[in-house]
């Protein structure tokens, strides 16, 4: 019988071991394409290898392993997340989703167990987008969707895209060859930490993600009339600051009456003296849902109440859009699988939607796809207080190994 503590606890030391890799000496900070990624491709593969896997590194720098079915023309099914970490991350976000399948694969293997299938397991190099600002970079590989403009993108330090990969022994031009055939893909299964307090509210080890929401963003810039402090009446103000404090209240009360979440994370002011009415003042704006129709008719909202507060306190309005995703559904059949393998745990099985993105956006364009949320402390990420259980790792393998033995 398979001991699933001790698989946990391995789990665990692995996070441990590969959370030290960092270019950074003061925090974890691992970015696509860098001696560390090299490093930390090599350190997994190894792990990969351990458990009797094949493993290959493609084109775009995303680390393979697969373990083989008896019939060499059997299907694929993949696993999988990032080995990428935003500045001053967390050593579970993307990592967990990796090391959890190579692990339960080893004791799989020990037990005899085969699949019908062809398991590949993927360490994606780049989902977080922190070096290039364009997320997503390993698994849009695997669609083929890399335009011939990303060569040219570039980092901080002025290293383009096309460069990196050079760098890193691969080559821009070769990156079509890392998209992956899909006649015989049954689909794609991503484990990852919440992110988000839902599941420790509810006291529950793992989730079944329903959908991953579809995001809009867009910058505002207000234009007032700066002025003195102590001489321009208050009736007589262009205030761009308060008029931007009357429409951030508004997003979020719109918001809470549509059922969807939006944010105002960034403000800038101008000129942004004590005794100055503000001028000019600028936000940004990211709202989402699991449902696009839902979230747009929230836009739409909120983008008529902020022209008519615009038109009341008389000042400018602008915006400029700046990014735009859908929702993307997880797939029925793959859900129903993880809800049964949750209930044979004896666990409550709690469906819920991911307000993050994740590499499964970009899978579900050639595949379906489907989640499986782990519980982690206060919901924290991206940060270095991220911390999850052994106990709930412990869980989330059991759920595994029963998914994968009945996905047939």
């Amino acid at each position: 019988m398979t001991d699933y503590g001790k698989l946990a606890q391995l789990v665990m030391d692995r996070c441990d071991e590969l959370g030290k890799i960092s270019q950074s000496d003061d925090c974890l900070d691992r970015r696509y394409l860098t001696k560390e990624h090299k490093q930390a491709n090599g350190l997994v593969g190894g792990w990969m290898q351990e458990a009797g896997m094949q493993t290959w590194q493609d084109e775009a720098g995303n680390l393979w392993g697969r373990w083989q079915a008896d019939d060499p023309d059997a299907p694929r099914f993949i696993m999988g997340s990032h080995l990428d970490t935003v500045p001053n991350g967390g050593q579970y976000d993307g990592m967990l989703g990796v090391i959890t399948p190579v692990t339960l694969i080893a004791a799989m293997q020990a037990a005899g167990v085969r699949l019908p299938f062809h398991l590949d397991v993927v360490g994606f190099g780049d989902e977080e987008g922190t070096r290039f600002s364009s997320t997503l970079l390993g698994s849009r590989a695997l669609t083929g969707q890399w335009p011939a403009s990303w060569a040219d993108v570039k980092d901080s330090d002025g290293i383009s895209l096309s460069q990196a990969l050079k760098d890193f022994g691969s080559d821009f031009a070769s990156i079509p060859n890392a998209a992956i055939a899909t006649d015989n893909l049954l689909g794609y299964l991503e484990l990852h930490i919440e992110q988000g307090p839902v599941l420790e509210d509810l006291d529950l080890p793992v989730g079944v993600v329903s959908a991953i929401a579809g995001a809009k963003r867009f910058e505002f810039n207000i234009t007032g009339m700066a002025g003195h402090a102590g001489t321009v009446p208050m009736n007589l103000r262009q205030d761009a600051l308060c008029a931007s404090s009357e429409m951030i209240l508004a997003v979020e009360r719109v918001a809470q009456n549509h059922g969807i979440v939006a944010t105002v994370g960034r403000i800038q002011n101008r000129p942004n003296g004590v005794n100055v009415i503000s001028g000019n003042t600028g936000f940004s704006l990211d709202i989402r849902s699991e449902f696009d129709d839902k979230r747009d008719v929230a836009l739409d909202e909120i983008l008529l109440k902020l022209d008519a507060i615009a038109a009341r306190r008389n000042v400018g309005i602008e915006r400029k859009a700046t990014h735009a995703a859908n929702a993307v559904h997880c797939d029925a059949k793959l859900q129903s699988v993880l809800r049964n393998a949750i209930e044979v745990q004896n666990i409550p099985v709690h469906t819920l939607f991911s307000g993050a993105g994740h590499d499964a956006m970009a899978i579900a364009d050639i595949c379906p796809v489907a989640m499986l949320f782990m519980r982690c402390e206060k919901g924290i990420s991206h940060h270095p207080a991220e911390a999850i259980d052994t106990p709930d790792v412990a869980v989330t393998l059991a759920v595994l190994n029963h998914t994968l033995q009945n996905l047939a």
